[in-house]
């Protein structure tokens, strides 16, 4: 990549979505950029278009207006050798046990039966899930599931790892607990994250920068910057007040969303 040119560079996209009453605009003029090896939250109201945006940096979205570029290229559809996509379904093959499921992407790339095989099974000790290789989709609690989705993400060793509510449809603590891992993980691969979440806790406890966008159409409002070390004591005065700055702006959007 070409020094200084950042990893993503969203350059004034929008999107707009047919629907029986007229267009809809999702997101409008949004730029932003994303740094090698940063870990980006974006958050906001629903209905904002968290979801269309990361679609966009995944390729699997077309920009009505703008552009997005990966290292300098212009997206134009999905890369996977750049880019893994986690959504909130993990979307397991059921007839697949999880070391089958982390292998799928590596088998679609055409890698060796042994040599995947390899991959995957060195990945699920980190994972937590080395007992549970053979296990079916049915066998695994939701947080495991996870766990087998972004190892199938991991395994093909992207640049980039975009992830839409991972957690979305996991308990509070299971969520807490799947941050903690996914931040370690993080912190050893150094890969470039872009996680979208509703959750003010994730964004705080997990983001080296938070994106806060406006409600629909879906604009930039704001971004907070967080230095602070890991792992973060949620309970410091910076981060409860950095908390109420982030409501503060995510309830006037969700106000502002409710009154139209």
């Amino acid at each position: 990549m070409t020094p200084n040119v950042p990893l993503i560079a969203v350059e004034r996209v929008g999107k707009r979505y047919p629907s029986s009453s007229g267009p809809v605009e999702a997101i409008a003029d949004v730029s932003l950029t994303v740094g090698e090896g940063e870990f980006c939250t974006i958050i906001g109201p629903s209905g904002c278009g968290k979801s269309t945006l990361l679609g966009m940096l995944a390729g699997l979205v077309p920009c009505d207006s703008g552009r997005v570029l990966v290292a300098g290229a212009p997206v134009t559809g999905p890369d996977p050798r750049r880019v893994a996509t986690v959504f909130q379904d993990p979307g397991l093959f059921p007839w697949r046990t999880a070391l089958e499921n982390v292998e799928f992407g590596l088998e679609l790339q055409g890698v060796p039966r042994d040599r995947r095989r390899q991959v995957a099974t060195d990945l699920l000790a980190p994972l937590g899930l080395a007992r549970f290789a053979d296990k079916y989709p049915r066998e695994l609690s939701g947080g495991m599931r996870q766990r087998v989705a972004i190892g199938r993400a991991l395994a093909i060793d992207t640049a980039i790892l975009l992830m839409d509510e991972p957690f979305g449809a996991l308990d509070e603590q299971t969520r807490v607990l799947m941050g903690e891992w996914l931040l370690d993980i993080w912190r050893r691969t150094r890969k470039t994250v872009v996680f979208v979440t509703h959750s003010l806790h994730e964004a705080l406890a997990l983001s080296s920068r938070v994106i806060v966008m406006t409600a629909r159409p879906g604009r930039i409002k704001s971004v907070l910057e967080l230095p602070q070390p890991y792992p973060r004591a949620m309970e410091s005065a910076d981060l409860v007040s950095l908390r109420a700055k982030l409501w503060g702006e995510i309830r006037e959007e969700s106000m502002r969303s409710m009154e139209r």
